[in-house]
């Protein structure tokens, strides 16, 4: 696409548009630019159109991300690099039927992801996800606190 043609001839425009055509092979070649690759560009969409919600009770953290219409299927939760939460999936359109036209589509569809970083108290071996009403609820439970250290008394021993 030309943004000249549209009247947007401004070098921010230019430099969106090349930072958008360059493919990821070229970024990793060429180490002169800067450039986040496609599937940075990609991600970083996606996460910043899953908005979430994060609380923290006295026994667990829970995320909390809404969903309309998405099947259990459509959503995968995961644990990644031991200490990352990553929850992805994908809205699909609906499929067009004859006779039928849009004149309106405003809801969102595509790709959705969101990663978090988790504390050090965070079980991920106690992690629970369950979608009702179109909300997504994980809950990542906390360990329980280290007993503290009791002092330790040694014996000196006299030569």
């Amino acid at each position: 696409m030309d943004f000249r043609l549209m009247g947007l001839d401004s070098p921010l425009f230019h430099n969106l548009h090349h930072m958008m055509d360059m493919s990821d092979d070229t970024a990793l070649d060429n180490k002169t630019h800067n450039a986040p690759t496609r599937t940075y560009v990609r991600d970083a969409k996606a996460m910043a159109a899953t908005p979430a919600d994060v609380k923290e009770n006295p026994n667990s953290y829970v995320f909390v991300i809404d969903m309309p219409g998405l099947k259990s299927g459509d959503i995968k939760v995961q644990v990644e690099d031991d200490n990352v939460l990553v929850i992805t999936g994908e809205r699909k359109r609906e499929e067009e039927k004859e006779g039928v036209k849009y004149l309106r589509m405003e809801r969102r569809v595509g790709k959705f992801m969101r990663k978090f970083v988790l504390p050090e108290n965070a079980n991920i071996d106690a992690v629970s996800a369950v979608c009702q009403d179109g909300v997504l609820s994980v809950t990542v439970q906390k360990l329980p606190p280290p007993e503290p250290k009791k002092p330790r008394t040694i014996e000196v021993k006299i030569a």
